[in-house]
């Protein structure tokens, strides 16, 4: 197996347990700042006992916890997206990423903009326009699920920069704790601006412990490290829009154990066709090269 192929396997792995994601987002009855701010604290327990605190230099640390503090920001919007919305909502807007993704990166990396990078994100863009059409109840929503996927676009792109020569746990490790003392910092002005449906949980217990404990270890721990694995195979490019394959694993679910099936009308099946059109020719690209 080469390293792309490998590259390859890794990320579709780590897009399925993405794929649980929003379900958990709608299993958890938390606000969306409690649920990343104890998401990043199991994250960094279980994390810690595996590696203990790794040794890397001060700007390197300030670096990954730079990241983190992008991933906590962009988790707080997705999860605001779906408390808002629902979770096929969440989750498409999710793919905008590699649109983003195809503007910010050649700015960050002093490369020239790829035209056919663009063409593939602008059919994803047509594809959320389509589901745009939707109940204006759900634009609010949308809105909020749009800026959380410019959000981790940026993140990715500067994962992919900052966490060359670490250690896959290392860097999520280091990650999750500077996210966690970044989310404790912004949540209060975030709940004045925006306020919670839900109280503020102090302590989570009951159904909301357990169902955060396997968020943390399957839709952080593993679904990252197997990220950050491909992402030194592979281009944030081609990371991120193949993360619009997310959405497909999360409304199928969705549909069948929330029944959300009901909400949607055919727009959204128009756009849900364009943007895994966007998917495979990109997917297809990256193979050949």
């Amino acid at each position: 197996m080469t390293e792309t192929e490998k590259g390859f396997v890794q990320l579709h792995a780590s897009v399925l347990l993405a794929g649980f994601t929003g379900l958990f987002g709608r299993l958890i009855t938390l606000n969306e700042v409690d649920i990343v701010w104890y998401r990043m604290l199991f994250t960094s327990c279980v994390l810690m006992v595996f590696t203990g605190l790794p040794r890397v230099g001060w700007r390197k640390f300030l670096q990954l916890s730079g990241c983190g503090a992008l991933l906590g920001f962009h988790w707080i919007l997705f999860y605001g997206s779906i408390k808002a919305s629902n979770v096929s909502i969440g989750v498409i807007c999710f793919s905008l990423i590699g649109f983003f993704t195809a503007i910010f990166e050649p700015m960050i990396f002093k490369k020239r903009f790829s035209w056919v990078e663009l063409l593939f994100s602008l059919i994803t863009v047509a594809g959320v326009l389509c589901i745009f059409s939707l109940d204006a109840r759900y634009r609010y929503g949308i809105s909020i699920g749009i800026a959380s996927s410019a959000v981790c676009a940026l993140y990715a792109i500067c994962n992919k920069k900052v966490s060359t020569g670490v250690r896959s746990r290392t860097v999520l490790m280091y990650q999750m704790a500077g996210g966690l003392v970044a989310v404790t910092a912004i949540a209060p002005l975030y709940l004045l601006v925006f306020p919670a449906g839900q109280p503020v949980v102090v302590v989570p217990d009951g159904s909301n412990l357990w169902w955060m404990l396997c968020h943390a270890l399957l839709c952080t721990v593993a679904m990252y490290i197997l990220q950050i694995q491909a992402l030194k195979r592979l281009s944030a490019f081609t990371v991120n829009l193949t993360y619009n394959l997310e959405p497909c694993y999360t409304i199928a679910l969705a549909f069948l154990i929330f029944g959300e099936g009901r909400e949607i009308n055919f727009s959204f099946y128009v756009g849900l066709t364009l943007i895994l059109l966007s998917v495979l020719l990109q997917t297809r690209r990256a193979w050949k090269a």
